[in-house]
């Protein structure tokens, strides 16, 4: 199953994005997209009210922060038939990754909120227990596991929200029933630790510590390809934010495309190419926006994370690579900004879900 076009959602290819600037509710009663919904923010500012269309709606929660010498993710999901909560860590001088799962049949006992940071998540099954809890100012995250290979982690993070920081919230319209809400934030400042058998990883701006969320809320095609790109840092005083998708949003008239300088929001609604070798995702990636002058990036790998998996009616491949962004990018006022080194990921997933 391919993923319509958005025409029939009221959006048409190449039309430019509309942003909201009131709450919203992403769904009509009888779970159809909403078309008011339909458009961008630089605030959360959607309830997502999914209904009905069981087996086809996704809901997930996912955290990842960096430093430049670490990475750390969240990972709680709820795609109807399956729930699942993951914390994985790496040490990227060590390249090992370590990670402890929990997947529950049919989601029993997970909650999710309709709205970002609406409540808080905690989980405790299965060796793992994970909690992501909301703050006044901002989201705290705490993690205590052992790992399949062994190693005894637990994390303490807390990722900040400064005030009047921006963030990016779009709504994908493949059709007014299969859609999607993604609200992205990054360049959250991030400080705590990870601790991995008594060995201590601090986290903070002495290392670039800074924290992304991936909040996804929406009723998905059952065969779906997508690319995903996000890093954050402090270049030359200035906080960098760079958040790119690619392939899954093509037709729609959407794109979850933008950069973040200082807390300010340039939302890019030119489509973003992602270039690379599926032979050997380890060599240099570009992403680049043809025909329009606002994005020319390589990103180089320094670590992949390879999944292929097939149970029945859920698999795919993911193939996730963290490295270092350089390049420049073009922000609202035409301001060129130039990115060296900057730590992040880039990854491919062809999902069958």
């Amino acid at each position: 199953m391919t993923a319509p076009t958005a025409r029939t959602a009221g959006v048409a290819s190449g039309e430019r994005e509309r942003e909201l600037v009131e709450p919203v509710d992403l769904c009509l009663a009888d779970g159809r997209l909403n078309p008011a919904a339909i458009g961008w923010s630089r605030r959360p500012l959607h309830r997502g009210n999914l209904r009905g269309q069981w087996g086809r709606k996704k809901r997930w929660d996912y955290w990842c922060v960096t430093t430049d010498q670490h990475m750390v993710s969240f990972t709680y999901a709820d795609i109807d038939y399956l729930g699942l909560a993951s914390v994985a860590f790496v040490d990227f001088t060590e390249q090992r990754w370590i990670e402890r799962t929990a997947v529950v049949p049919m989601a029993l006992g997970f909650r999710q909120p309709e709205t970002v940071g609406g409540c808080d998540i905690e989980i405790d099954r299965m060796g793992l227990s994970l909690a992501i809890n909301e703050r006044s100012t901002g989201t705290h995250l705490q993690a205590t596991f052992r790992a399949r290979s062994g190693e005894r982690v637990s994390v303490d993070v807390v990722v900040s929200l400064p005030d009047d920081h921006e963030t990016l919230s779009v709504v994908v319209p493949w059709s007014e029933r299969v859609f999607q809400f993604t609200s992205k934030h990054n360049t959250r400042p991030a400080t705590g630790h990870v601790t991995v058998d008594g060995r201590r990883h601090d986290i903070g701006p002495d290392n670039d510590g800074f924290g992304c969320l991936d909040y996804g809320r929406g009723v998905w095609p059952y065969r779906t390809t997508w690319n995903w790109a996000s890093a954050s840092g402090v270049r030359d005083g200035r906080s960098i934010g760079l958040q790119f998708g690619g392939k899954w949003t093509d037709g729609t008239g959407a794109t979850e495309n933008g950069i973040c300088i200082d807390g300010r929001l340039s939302k890019i609604s030119e489509r973003a190419e992602f270039q690379y070798d599926r032979r050997d995702f380890r060599r240099p990636w570009r992403i680049v926006t043809p025909g329009a002058d606002r994005v020319d990036l390589t990103f180089a790998p320094f670590y992949e994370k390879s999944v292929k998996g097939n149970a029945l009616v859920l698999g795919g491949e993911l193939h996730l690579c963290f490295g270092r962004f350089s390049g420049t990018v073009v922000d609202d006022d035409g301001v060129r900004h130039t990115v060296d080194d900057l730590v992040g990921w880039a990854e491919e997933v062809q999902a069958r879900w």
